[in-house]
């Protein structure tokens, strides 16, 4: 199990802003985004259609930078890095969890889980043991030689979650990971989540589902490019992993636009 940590920042944002040039025009999608999110925090990350939190999941996950602004992962300032630079980090830091699943269908679900293992160089032995370890982990260790169209869809996201595990990132972020699933399932897989914190992973979820975003115990919810805003959940404020007194910004309705 991974120990709390709550002062210590895992990313720090500061006055983000991503403008996009479409051409004669520039859309504004993030404006002046600040953001710290600890260790061990479970973080929902919502808002409607066009309000940038596709844009921060991609800078947040090392997809994409900046256009000005600071981002500093795990101590690391990254907003300035190249494409292999941010290659590097997001297969070292980040366990990416997407909606699709993103897995290759003609590879067996312990090859597929081993893929971040091999894109980090590391030996044939050591990844099999880590990739058979994290598939026990999720409750596939029956099934590591079968093929993902064998699989169900819930069976089809527990390999996605043992992929973005098998490196132990200091992230797991997910883009609506029961988007694909139905409710039972998603419920299923939600638990996981739910049960990978507690166990001390930082989760980050992009959702747009009330239901789901409950899960966490922390809301970010984004307006036209800003925080609109920043809500610890009631039974964060009250237990033991938060000891200090409600930030302003943690209030109900509370803004954090930067």
């Amino acid at each position: 199990m991974k120990k709390k940590n709550p002062e210590s920042a895992v990313l720090e944002l500061r006055d983000v802003v991503k403008t996009y040039e479409m051409g004669n025009q520039k859309v504004h999608a993030l404006s002046g985004v600040s953001l710290d999110i600890g260790e061990n925090e479970y973080v929902a990350i919502m808002g409607p259609s066009g309000s940038g939190k596709s844009t921060l999941m991609n800078i947040i996950g090392c997809l994409d930078v900046p256009t000005s602004g600071s981002y500093s992962l795990g101590g690391e300032a990254v907003a300035n890095k190249d494409e292999s630079d941010l290659a590097e980090i997001r297969n070292r830091m980040i366990g990416f969890v997407f909606q699709t699943f993103n897995l290759i269908p003609r590879a067996d679900i312990l090859h597929n889980v081993e893929l971040p293992l091999i894109y980090g160089g590391m030996a044939k032995a050591e990844r099999r043991v880590r990739a058979e370890r994290a598939l026990e982990q999720v409750g596939l260790a029956d099934r590591m030689r079968h093929k993902p169209n064998e699989l169900s869809g819930g069976q089809r996201q527990r390999v996605a979650i043992a992929r973005a595990l098998v490196f132990n990132p200091s992230i797991i972020l997910a883009d609506e990971p029961t988007g694909n699933l139905d409710s039972r399932t998603g419920d299923e897989i939600m638990k996981m989540f739910d049960d990978l914190h507690a166990d001390g992973q930082t989760i980050i979820l992009v959702t747009h589902e009330d239901h789901i975003a409950a899960h966490a115990h922390r809301s970010i919810r984004l307006r036209d490019g800003k925080i609109e805003s920043d809500i610890l959940s009631s039974d964060e404020l009250l237990s033991n992993s938060y000891l200090g007194p409600v930030p302003a910004e943690y209030e109900v309705g509370a803004a954090n636009v930067g």
